[in-house]
């Protein structure tokens, strides 16, 4: 077993209607007919305005109709399954990492989403902070064995090869980056204390600093996890990471190692939840 097999690097609503009316001269200058009474000018304008007026009730009612539709689909994902549903995120925490998911399939999708951020943080490399996410994320059962596997994979060895030091932490004048976003998440298989989520991701990873060898990279990948609902919440089974999908590389300029590392230092993280 690997790191990249545990994370995902190369490791050892409410819709607005807006009406434009013609300008007053549309034809740019062209003469303008006299009107002939003011009292057909308020009929005229009176009739628009019941027109737009109607035209935006019916807008907005199809649209809340899409939205409750949705809601009722929520158990049942299909190819929008990660559309905002509007339903709250969870508000409690573990630690740093939210838990108290709903016993629902869009639970175990927010459930997923999170614990992949955390699984792909920096705090990964570190014993202690390894230890605090694996009870957090992992089922009780699947615990002292997930315990173990990292362990042999998060080596001294390991982290020299990053740059770091040997209990996973940043050389004095440089910032360690690990970090995974998710993009999208799919419930492939669901049933009432079970569910399997792919967690589509883009992740960070390197050293910045004016002298690293290991500069900070962009990867692409998805996390397949088996979630059980346990102890009140959905914890992890399994979980696996393969390559992709990812996006043609663009154009942007790669930032210096001090821009990298106040970037760091100034954006938080997220709560993943539909």
């Amino acid at each position: 077993m690997s790191p990249g097999d545990e994370q995902g690097y190369d490791y050892p609503e409410t819709g607005h209607t807006r009406t434009r009316l013609p300008d007053p001269d549309p034809y740019g200058g062209a003469p303008r007919r006299p009107h002939r009474s003011s009292s057909r000018s308020l009929i005229t304008v009176v009739g628009v305005v019941v027109l737009l007026i109607a035209a935006i009730a019916f807008a907005n009612r199809g649209g809340d109709s899409r939205g409750d539709e949705a809601s009722g689909k929520a158990t049942k994902p299909e190819a929008s399954s990660t559309a905002p549903s509007g339903t709250r995120p969870v508000e409690t925490r573990t630690g740093t990492i939210p838990s108290g998911f709903a016993h629902t399939a869009q639970g175990a999708e927010s459930a997923a989403a999170n614990y992949a951020v955390a699984l792909g943080s920096a705090d990964m490399f570190n014993k202690a902070g390894r230890d605090t996410i694996l009870r957090a994320v992992m089922a009780p059962s699947q615990l002292t064995s997930s315990e173990s596997a990292f362990d042999k994979a998060y080596t001294p060895a390991f982290n020299k090869s990053l740059g770091l030091n040997d209990d996973g932490t940043a050389p004095k004048g440089y910032t360690f980056v690990s970090r995974t976003s998710p993009i999208g998440t799919k419930v492939t298989e669901s049933s009432d204390n079970a569910a399997t989520v792919e967690v589509w991701c883009s992740g960070l990873l390197g050293l910045a600093g004016e002298n690293s060898t290991n500069p900070v990279t962009n990867s692409w990948f998805t996390i397949t996890m088996k979630l059980d609902w346990a102890a009140g919440d959905w914890k992890i089974i399994t979980h696996s990471q393969k390559e992709g999908p990812a996006p043609v590389p663009g154009d942007d300029r790669a930032s210096s190692s001090d821009e990298m590392s106040k970037a760091v230092d100034e954006y938080g993280g997220f709560t993943y939840a539909r």
